[in-house]
């Protein structure tokens, strides 16, 4: 502020022209205002400070009412959800449903005709601690109830590694590691029937790195019990089971993004059970000893216009298989009910593929619709001594899906679904599909 002096001294040289009773007047005037607002600052000052001192203890009581009042942390508080699931299919009445050209791969459900229920899921997932996360999903259906996963992973690691033990789904292909109610159909595709017939599960651990590039990169390996189809638990000490993965992807400006990706599975059998139809049209058990190979090939690609996908998108996924498998099977005998197999084991060989394409349009908010091509290849199967008993075909199953569904919310899927399938030979068959998904409670996001 100036002095009254200088200020004086500045309107003197201003106003030139004034007297001295003016200045006078100008100085009294000042010296006022100086007075006058020097205790309106005091007068704000005392406020303010009296402000402060009422805010600090307002918050000091509130903080202590607060835990006061707070309840006792919870000792085990994960996120918790419930997935249901059924469905109506109409199907034609076939006995013994299967692929054909291709030995019968486990865990395959199948779809029983009419009303029927689909697994329940029960999900837990939690932080363990600043070092690990568990994820647990528990599968039940009527007398049945089986652990699909339960794991825990590395979240500290840094450097872009992470590592995962117990039993989880592979992270080999696309769609492995996703659960039935993330399928965008009612059904599971061909290849994944034919090859798990659901999906691969493993016990075991599991390694992945992320590089730290614009690009994303993914790697990863995995060494497990191998119990599960195409593997057999063979109760011995090692790994029964290897796998390698790795997958690129990106964005292609702000409306498109994609992810490719190839994997490797080498597992081993003993005495892998199967059950085919032999040359007398007569059941019979195989039993197959050796080594299976396969590798998938996926890709997919989204779009959703600046980047926003909850009014429309469009997603294309397709994968494709090569599975080579040798060793010997054994031909169990039924000639008591009239077969043809009479307990030969010999050498046995094959070299199969597959693939599937699929694209989903969500043309409007919660309304989406799909089509789905499926097609496999038994290409080359060698017997041996066998095939004076068992089948050879050329048939190579096919089948085209139609579907829509409508999303009231995030939390439940309404579906109707169209399939023309062609994958057992001779038979051109009609299915129809309407499935409902909920799901209670926190669920985490899906996949890519």
């Amino acid at each position: 502020m100036l002095r009254p002096a200088l200020l004086a001294a500045a309107l003197t040289a201003a106003f030139p022209a004034f007297g001295n009773a003016e200045l006078d007047a100008l100085r009294a005037e000042l010296r006022d205002m100086k007075a006058t607002y020097e205790t309106r600052i005091q007068a704000l000052e005392a406020r303010l400070k009296q402000a402060e001192i009422q805010t600090a203890g307002t918050a000091i009581k509130a903080e202590t009412s607060s835990q006061a009042a707070a309840p006792a942390p919870s000792g085990f508080n994960p996120d918790i959800s419930l997935i249901l699931q059924g469905r109506y299919a109409h199907l034609d009445d076939i006995g013994h449903r299967h692929i054909s050209g291709f030995l019968p791969a486990g865990h395959d459900h199948g779809a029983p005709r009419g009303f029927s229920l689909d697994h329940t899921e029960l999900v837990m997932a939690a932080s363990v601690d600043p070092y690990f996360r568990g994820y647990f999903n528990l599968a039940l259906l009527d007398e049945e109830v089986e652990i699909e996963e339960a794991w825990f992973q590395t979240t500290s690691l840094g450097h872009g590694l992470s590592a995962k033990g117990g039993r989880f789904l592979s992270a080999l292909g696309y769609q492995n590691e996703q659960h039935p109610h993330a399928w965008d159909f009612a059904d599971n595709s061909l290849m994944y029937r034919a090859l798990f017939g659901e999906a691969y599960g493993n016990d075991g651990v599991q390694l992945k790195w992320v590089a730290p590039t614009e690009l994303f990169m993914e790697f990863g390996a995995e060494a497990g019990r191998g119990a599960n189809f195409p593997g057999t638990d063979r109760n011995r000490n090692g790994a029964g089971s290897t796998t390698l993965f790795g997958h690129l992807g990106g964005d292609v400006g702000i409306s498109h993004s994609w992810r490719a990706g190839v994997s490797y599975l080498q597992a081993k059998a003993s005495e892998r059970d199967g059950e085919l139809d032999d040359l007398n049209d007569v059941e019979a058990e195989t039993l197959f000893t050796g080594t299976s190979k396969t590798w998938v090939a996926d890709f997919v690609w989204k779009w959703a216009p600046d980047g926003n996908a909850a009014e429309r998108n469009f997603k294309f996924a397709a994968e494709y298989f090569r599975r080579n498998e040798s060793g010997s099977l054994l031909c169990e005998d039924n000639t008591g009910d009239g077969g043809a197999c009479d307990g030969t084991e010999d050498a046995y060989r094959s070299r199969q593929s597959g693939f599937y394409a699929q694209g989903v349009y969500q043309f409007m908010p919660r309304w989406r619709t799909g089509y789905r091509y499926d097609r496999l290849n038994p290409g080359t199967v060698d017997f041996g001594a066998n095939s004076a008993f068992l089948p050879m075909t050329d048939t190579k199953p096919t089948r085209h899906s139609l579907m829509l569904d409508y999303a009231p919310s995030e939390f439940s899927r309404l579906r109707l679904q169209y399939s023309k399938d062609k994958s057992m030979e001779s038979v051109a068959e009609n299915q129809w599909f309407v499935q409902y998904v909920h799901s209670l409670g926190a669920h985490g996001a899906h996949r890519f």
